[in-house]
């Protein structure tokens, strides 16, 4: 497929920002990072029978921003109201276990969210949390973005040894690459990078605050986004449905890998599972889902255009 010359200058741009959000040692090998896990860490306790999480990694796997394997193949989510008020009891223990890990494993603050089902973790500046919450999307936990803090999922059934760990384990993987393997010189560019990104269309991500998507039409909201992409891409919908997120078929890892980069530079968070690419569904931000169909259409695009396969 022949390019225009606006869009070998779209193209190249969206590139340069995927080269800017990544770590320096991505940068130039991203396409060749393979999704390939390195396994689970074991849990290691204290003296007080109580997991220490500030002890248990050596090392993680390769960012899924960066084409490695997600932390999670499915989706984590966090309780419903109703779930919660079943398990009160238990779900103030898994937050406070969830908070007491992430400030041991990271050294943020932590504390229960003003959204139940949530923890809100607090990151040192707008530019880190905006970062994190597209590495952590990619690492198919749930999270949301709201300034400078991030909410991370919570529910009385999470365990210890999976659930929690997996919380904890996602922040502390995100949080090492930002702080450890992207400097502040860096770091500055990519806050730069959101705000320039923010100027030209606000965030999408998917709408979590509420558990009341079907009374409102996030349904047929779904399945019009569906038909859209069908219609202007071939991409079919997948039949793996989550609450607010739609899922596309793609070709190949390879291409749902890029495609995700590329959505998250354009200021749509995504995430993937296998070669399904999950699209965020927010019926407030983004009512009739032309932001998130527009940008889908333009990156699959640039897609066949760089012949990925």
């Amino acid at each position: 497929m022949t390019m225009s010359l606006e869009d070998q200058a779209a193209l190249k741009t969206l590139e340069a920002r995927i080269r800017t959000i990544l770590p320096e040692e991505y940068q130039d090998c991203y396409e060749d990072v393979q999704p390939v896990s390195m396994g689970s860490a074991a849990l290691k306790y204290g003296s007080d029978g109580k997991v220490a999480w500030n002890e248990i990694w050596a090392s993680f796997c390769d960012l899924a921003m960066a084409g490695g394997p997600p932390h999670k193949g499915t989706l984590l989510e966090p309780a419903t109201q109703a779930e919660i008020d079943a398990h009160p009891d238990r779900y103030r223990e898994v937050v406070n276990e969830i908070c007491r890990g992430v400030i041991m494993a990271t050294g943020l603050a932590a504390r229960p969210s003003p959204i139940p089902g949530w923890v809100r973790v607090d990151c040192s500046d707008y530019g880190m949390s905006e970062w994190l919450v597209r590495a952590i999307t990619m690492e198919n936990v749930s999270v949301r973005c709201e300034g400078a803090a991030l909410d991370l999922p919570a529910g009385p059934s999470y365990l210890v040894e999976k659930e929690i760990k997996n919380v904890i384990t996602v922040i502390a993987k995100t949080c090492h690459y930002w702080t450890g393997h992207i400097g502040p010189a860096q770091q500055r560019a990519i806050a730069n990078l959101f705000d320039k990104m923010a100027v030209e269309s606000p965030l999408v991500q998917p709408e979590v605050s509420s558990h009341d998507f079907q009374s409102h039409g996030s349904q047929a909201l779904r399945d019009e986004m569906a038909e859209a992409i069908h219609k202007l891409t071939g991409l079919r919908a997948s039949d793996h449905q989550y609450f607010g997120w739609i899922g596309v078929e793609c070709p190949n890892v390879r291409a749902a890998i890029w495609m995700m980069r590329a959505m998250a530079v354009s200021n749509v968070l995504s995430r993937r599972e296998g070669t399904v690419l999950f699209l965020p569904i927010n019926p407030r931000r983004d009512p009739h889902g032309e932001a998130v169909i527009r940008t889908v259409v333009r990156v699959h695009g640039f897609h066949k255009s760089r012949g990925i396969s």
